[in-house]
């Protein structure tokens, strides 16, 4: 941080993994960023990307510009890399009377255009995704499917882009008991170096997505990427889209799914309504425990997925 004080928001360890840090804005800067975003609604920041810089710049203003420095810092310094960010209040007093959900949409604009510059959702067609769990589904995915465990896994392997970083946001929830947040972080893992060093960590996989994705492609890369100067692990890794070539790959791939999968150092993470996770997305894995079936189970959900602004202009550089 640029200043040694955070201004209108605390921080504390998460009480299970301090490389998990919680960020609690307070009511009076919810209510002044409430304030100054008052002329603008949801439909103006879909519409008009600069207005969603705007947006963060207001929620920054609000800190004293120590809440950008702070997000950014934690998220891209591996030995930590997420946040837990909630909110002090959420009353209608405190927000200004502003829609709940409108808050929370304008809230995360804020966040991840402090962090970076967001990817065009393809499953949303926008620069983020809402998506609804139920007690029953019939989706292509693991997303939406209540009662089973999403296994851990990186974000955008079957995608171009870089996915430096993840934001999940809980907008809503009816009738939910269970389905918890899932984190490991790479370094955490016990198994690291068997997969890390393995002959096949470094070659090339397939990766594709379901039709509800909207991405018509395939991607090509391997389970680790290439590491910075340090050589530290970087992961793009998901069980579901991985299409191996040979029974050598296929045999790594189980292998690591296992290992994952029964790792004890995975830990659940809580979110109330309005709270987020922002996660670098190449150092920390993350799931979803399965729900207690429920006839009424509803739970609404926002992400984000996106770039650091280096990676974002090299990208647009290299087109």
């Amino acid at each position: 941080m640029k200043n040694n004080q955070a201004i209108g928001f605390s921080v504390n360890p998460h009480p299970k993994n301090k490389r998990l840090s919680v960020i609690t804005l307070s009511s009076l800067t919810i209510t002044n960023f409430c304030k100054r975003i008052a002329a603008q609604n949801v439909q103006s920041i879909e519409y008009k990307p600069f207005l969603r810089f705007h947006v963060a710049n207001c929620l920054n203003k609000e800190t004293n510009n120590t809440l950008g420095d702070f997000l950014l810092n934690t998220v891209k310094d591996r030995k930590t890399g997420a946040v837990l960010l909630q909110c002090e209040s959420l009353e209608p007093d405190t927000l200004n009377n502003m829609d709940f959900i409108d808050f929370n949409i304008m809230l995360s604009t804020a966040i991840s255009h402090l962090i970076g510059v967001p990817n065009l959702d393809s499953m949303s067609g926008k620069f983020y995704a809402r998506f609804s769990v139920k007690n029953e589904d019939k989706s292509d995915s693991y997303l939406r499917q209540a009662h089973r465990r999403m296994e851990l896994h990186t974000d955008g392997t079957y995608v171009k882009e870089h996915t430096d970083w993840v934001i999940m946001q809980k907008m809503l929830e009816v009738d939910v008991e269970g389905g918890e947040s899932l984190l490991l972080h790479v370094d955490d893992w016990q198994d690291l170096d068997k997969f890390h060093n393995h002959e096949l960590a470094k070659e090339d996989i397939q990766w594709s997505s379901p039709p509800s994705k909207n991405v018509g492609y395939k991607t090509y890369h391997p389970v680790f990427l290439e590491e910075h100067s340090s050589g530290e692990a970087r992961m793009s890794f998901i069980d579901q889209f991985a299409e191996p070539f040979n029974i050598d790959q296929g045999l790594y791939l189980y292998e690591m799914g296992e290992s994952l999968e029964s790792e004890t150092n995975t830990f659940g993470v809580g979110l109330c309504e309005g709270s987020m996770l922002i996660i670098n997305n190449y150092c920390w894995l993350h799931g979803r425990d399965k729900f207690i079936a429920k006839k009424n189970l509803h739970r609404e959900l926002l992400r984000q997925r996106g770039a650091f602004i280096e990676n974002a202009l090299y990208e647009q550089k290299a087109v």
